[in-house]
């Protein structure tokens, strides 16, 4: 499926290519057709190709690349790992396709600082290993932490399960350097852990989906390792008992490293695609962990187990050493592949609530899986209200019915969701999936100040133009 199928066809190179290869000699530069084919999607249903592929290798070939495309008002999508959801690296009008993954290196990890240096296209599984080796610790853990970049985070200002105690990854960038449309190199933030110079420029561009700026390099906050983790797993009897659980948990002062919670289908998904004796029975999941000192942690493992089998739990075992807590999270982790195999095309909508409202959330999604016949599958990061509710569905991408079903579908969703007080995402980003909803969202005065800033840096709009801006 293509958004801007004139590029699925288009055989013949631009004008422009041999101009753009005497620009940045150096750079990858190609016009194969499976090259751009391989570049022009990331894990949302739509594709589009680009006119040309261009990988990158350092600042200097990323500010090139710009003031060429500047010069000749060619669009430009940056892409780093391709591993998002909803559409946002997908170049939906051609041109150039960025890529920044050759960048890829840890430039420093300076424990005596307490930050990392890192080009964009490091994966954030090799830049948490490598900190963990020097007793060290970079909190934000996508799930896809082993396949996704640096970059990729932070264009999103991803999450993951940790985040409830730790924070998402804007409260982990210190420092950016970013390319600006016109091939300016802006330097913003450094290396202190409090800096109150000037406006707040990197959470501009933290979370901006490469609408503004190209991020070269980044200084991240480093804090120490905890000493130990131990978790807590159990089922329960419906999805509705384990989040009220999730909110007995936070009520009674616990704060948890993560907490997650996962329901029936998402579990029978699991059980069909790992095994069924994966995971015990129980028509819903809860995961807690808790992290902190070497000689009081399994004691407060023991005071939590005695809470949550006051809940109504159908199991409860836990994990008492790192090896079976991370056997744990790999498991988790599988759980959206789990979905994937069923054969449907999963329609993943990171949505947030506030987490007051995650019983309600809870029902409202068996109300509408009963009233359109589409599966729901809810899991995700309890702990702070950001549930991942997909909808599940049948030929989405072949039947016309079934993708208008669809869609109407998610229609009500996000109705629900900013009518009662939550957002549309909470790490994925807007992209081209939720640019529908955005404006709705957000309000009128925050669209005309979001274009504001676009129109500010970006005049020409050649950065990742057709998302959610326009």
């Amino acid at each position: 499926m293509g958004l801007a199928d004139d590029t699925l066809t288009r055989e013949t190179a631009p004008a422009w290519l041999p101009e753009l290869k005497a620009a940045i000699p150096e750079a990858t530069i190609s016009t194969a057709e499976e090259i751009r084919r391989e570049f022009g999607t990331d894990r949302w249903h739509a594709a589009a190709l680009p006119d040309v592929v261009v990988e990158a290798s350092s600042r200097e070939e990323v500010a090139a690349t710009l003031r060429f495309a500047g010069e000749r008002d060619l669009p430009v999508t940056t892409r780093g790992a391709g591993v998002g959801y909803v559409g946002g690296c997908v170049p939906v009008r051609g041109g150039i396709l960025l890529s920044v993954r050759k960048m890829n290196r840890i430039v420093e990890i300076n424990a005596a600082d307490g930050v990392a240096v890192v080009e964009p296209g490091v994966t954030l599984d090799d830049l948490q290993e490598a900190v963990r080796a020097m007793g060290w610790y970079y909190p934000p853990d996508p799930a896809s932490l082993r396949e996704c970049s640096v970059g990729g985070t932070i264009a999103t200002n991803a999450g993951g399960p940790r985040c409830v105690k730790y924070g998402v990854t804007r409260h982990y960038i210190l420092g950016l350097e970013v390319v600006l449309p016109d091939g300016r190199i802006l330097e913003t933030g450094g290396r202190c852990h409090k800096n109150k110079t000037g406006l707040d420029l990197i959470g501009m561009f933290v979370g901006s989906e490469g609408l503004l700026g190209v991020i070269t390099r980044a200084t991240l906050r480093l804090i120490p390792h905890p000493e130990a983790r131990a978790m807590l797993t159990s089922t329960f009897p419906d999805f509705e008992t384990a989040a009220e659980a999730v909110q007995a948990i936070l009520n009674h002062g616990w704060q948890p490293s993560g907490l997650e919670v996962t329901d029936g289908f998402t579990l029978q998904a699991a059980r069909d695609y790992l095994g069924p004796e994966m995971l015990p029975d129980g028509d819903a999941h809860l995961i807690v962990e808790l992290d902190g000192r070497r000689d009081t942690i399994l004691q407060d493992l023991a005071k939590l187990r005695e809470l949550v089998e006051t809940l109504g739990p159908v199991t409860v075992e836990e994990a008492r050493d790192p090896e079976s807590c991370e056997a744990i999270w790999k498991l988790r982790r599988e759980f959206s592949y789990s979905l994937r195999a069923t054969g449907l095309i999963k329609l993943n909508e990171d949505i947030v609530v506030p987490r007051s409202k995650l019983v309600d959330l809870v029902r409202f999604a068996r109300q509408l899986e009963k009233d359109t016949g589409i599966p729901v599958a809810c899991f995700g990061h309890a702990g702070d209200g950001n549930i991942h509710t997909n909808l599940m569905v049948k030929d989405y991408e072949t039947d016309p019915v079934e993708k208008a079903k669809a869609d109407a579908a998610l229609d009500v969703l996000f109705k629900w969701i900013i009518a009662n007080d939550g957002q549309i995402t909470g790490e994925h980003g807007i992209g081209l999936a939720k640019k529908r909803w955005f404006h709705d969202a957000v309000g009128d005065v925050s669209v005309e100040v979001h274009r504001s800033l676009k129109a500010a840096l970006d005049p020409k709009g050649i950065l990742n133009p057709g998302k959610f801006l326009g």
